[in-house]
């Protein structure tokens, strides 16, 4: 089993290498890609130094398979170019997302859909992914008509120059600026750019890629996106309304029995989901778990999971496992 880690020296390739070592993914040659100018840097994976190679030069290797990390505009010139030789493609930008032509996967919820023929698969955004993990158990049961999401997202999403800017600013020191605004004591309602309806792109991306991974284009849903200053796991406010009622002991049993997520809702111990204890870990955690008395059918979750883990690496090398395990590649 030949794999490519494309982008292996960016924030999320770095976390890439530690899950499949974690996970001890089947690895019998590992090709580390990135750009030109970290060319030649040796990086460290199961105690072994591997030096970095480039794009073209991974192709001529033609791997199994290729963890993709390295951004929009890389993974439309060149992913196709790794699936011409062969080489089946796992990709964790938007680039391909909305392409009909591309599956969109989160393997607990949808990986039975992939084939041989899947060359180029998309990993779904961060945010998108923990909220559609909590959800899909509960829209096979009731139903889903409407989501209402706020999101409170990590820096570490937006990449290391962003988690830069806010260690700076702790300290006070002057630095280059990830954002328009400091983030450090502040709440920024702006991820991604804005598009001409006024939302951005990512809360048109939970909008998008949720109706696609839940195979229900009949979902509503609508999203407001907060930058806050926490260094890793993104946190969730969600609002669903069913079309059918619901009992809450069922929808927790639900919850409880889905694989990878955790139920931490205990009131009398104020046991509910944080970024600081989901940090490192690969399940969603879901709490504050109670109906919503000003709308009929209708239910609040709080939601969080690292997003560099389960919201990229994770779910990548997890898609990466199902395609092994099912012979697929």
């Amino acid at each position: 089993m030949k794999v490519a880690v494309v982008g292996a020296t960016g924030l999320v390739g770095n976390v890439m290498l530690k899950v499949l070592e974690e996970r001890n993914f089947p690895i019998d040659e590992l090709l580390l890609v990135a750009s030109e100018r970290s060319v030649g840097k040796k990086m460290s994976y199961k105690g072994k130094d591997v030096e970095v190679i480039s794009i073209p030069t991974a192709i001529e290797k033609r791997p199994d398979i290729a963890l993709f990390s390295a951004g929009g505009s890389t993974s439309l010139e060149w992913a196709p170019k790794f699936a011409e030789v062969g080489t089946t493609v796992i990709d964790n930008s938007s680039a391909w997302r909305m392409d009909l032509s591309k599956k969109l996967v989160v393997p607990e919820i949808n990986a039975n859909q992939l084939t041989k023929d899947d060359k180029i698969i998309a990993n779904p955004n961060c945010s998108t992914i923990q909220m559609v993990m909590s959800l899909a158990p509960l829209h096979k049961k009731y139903k889903i008509k409407r989501i209402v999401v706020s999101t409170y997202q990590s820096v570490s999403g937006t990449g290391v120059k962003a988690v830069e800017q806010m260690e700076n600013e702790i300290v006070g020191k002057e630095g280059d600026m990830a954002y328009h605004y400091p983030i450090h004591k502040n709440a920024i309602p702006h991820c991604d750019v804005f598009e001409e309806n006024g939302y951005t792109k990512e809360e048109m991306k939970l909008v998008r890629e949720t109706q696609k991974i839940l195979n229900d284009n009949t979902i509503a849903v609508t999203a407001t996106a907060v930058r806050i200053p926490t260094a890793g796991g993104h946190s969730e406010a969600v609002n669903v309304e069913f079309e059918n009622d619901f009992d809450l002991a069922e929808v927790r049993r639900l919850l409880e029995k889905t694989d990878g997520v955790t139920v931490q809702d205990n009131l009398e111990t104020n046991t509910y989901p944080m970024p600081m204890f989901a940090n490192g870990k690969d399940d969603v955690f879901v709490g504050r778990i109670r109906r919503d008395g000003s709308q009929p059918n209708s239910l609040n979750l709080w939601v969080v999971s690292d997003n560099l883990r389960k919201g990229a690496a994770t779910n990548t090398v997890q898609i990466a496992e199902y395609l092994v395990k099912n012979s697929l590649v």
